[in-house]
């Protein structure tokens, strides 16, 4: 009974934070940062969540969750003997059933990307071209503005559109290709994709579509910083107000656009009147409270009742 309290609290008290988080601003000061919290978070809420209803209901067997439920796969025995029996029968379904939910949505939300990838890599080869004046780059004949990156495990691709070309001065593209590659290098679509399968299992949750907000910001955040090591602030945020005032042509599913004008003013406003930066000891302090809460709902799943 205690772990499974001390799991459901801290399942809570993950719910509670992430809601709390969705409205800061001093992520804004430290994207990279606030994006590993958000991890943690997940990690640790989806574990605690799913423990502290397995942790009640494989009481009796007093092993923890893992033994637990390995003894209960062993002897395939759940007696019911007592009206709280039937309770914990039901904890032991929900808790399983959500586990369940939780791993084929993820499962399910990385196969139909990795296939929205492929086709879209099928339709690159149609109709994109190589341009000699922006090396690297694929180029579709578009006259609207669009730029995105479309990752790859083996190879990825950075698109832009004849009309990014014609809209933005050298030094903007540069910039914005310097983002794109910021996001191919820092794999950003991996640290998304749990974020919009968890939104996937819970439409109907707030703090999860909030949640999938925030950290789809602090991505696009982690990416301009990643580029200001090529560029100037300056044409990067002219480069994000002309995608927002242009024609712009949605990203594709399964890419990350710089083309998005979601949140564009957000951005621009950091990038010309930057906030600074947050202390690196509060950033230790953070990503140390981190690696502590992610390893403490495994933890409690191995402590024996």
């Amino acid at each position: 009974m205690i772990a499974a309290a001390v799991l459901a609290a801290l399942a809570t008290i993950c719910a509670l934070a992430a809601w709390r988080l969705t409205s800061a601003r001093w992520t804004w000061r430290a994207p990279r940062t606030a994006i590993l919290l958000w991890q943690s978070l997940g990690v640790t809420w989806g574990l605690a969540s799913t423990g502290a209803l397995l942790a009640y209901a494989l009481e009796p067997y007093r092993r923890g969750v893992v033994h637990g439920l390995a003894a209960l796969l062993t002897t395939l025995e759940y007696g019911v003997a007592e009206p709280h029996d039937v309770v914990r029968l039901g904890s032991l379904a929900a808790g399983l059933a959500l586990l369940a939910v939780l791993v084929v949505v993820l499962l399910a939300a990385g196969t139909q990307t990795l296939r929205a990838r492929h086709r879209h890599r099928v339709l690159l080869s149609l109709i994109a071209r190589d341009e000699p004046a922006v090396p690297g780059v694929r180029v579709v004949d578009f006259p609207g503005a669009a730029a995105y990156c479309l990752p790859g495990l083996k190879k990825s691709h950075v698109v832009i559109s004849d009309g990014t070309l014609s809209l933005l001065s050298p030094d903007e593209l540069d910039a914005v290709l310097a983002h794109e590659a910021a996001h191919v290098r820092e794999r950003h679509d991996l640290v998304l994709l749990p974020f919009a399968a968890l939104r996937r299992a819970l439409p109907w949750s707030a703090v999860v579509r909030d949640a999938h907000a925030s950290v789809s910001l602090l991505i696009e955040m982690a990416a301009d910083d990643r580029a200001l090591r090529h560029c100037y602030p300056k044409p990067l945020a002219t480069a994000l107000l002309r995608f927002g005032s242009a024609s712009s042509l949605p990203t594709p599913q399964g890419a990350l656009g710089a083309s998005a004008v979601s949140n564009v003013m957000a951005r621009v406003n950091r990038l010309v009147n930057p906030a600074v930066e947050l202390p690196a000891h509060t950033r230790y302090l953070i990503l140390f409270g981190s690696a502590l809460l992610t390893a403490s709902a495994p933890l409690l799943w191995l402590i024996p009742g």
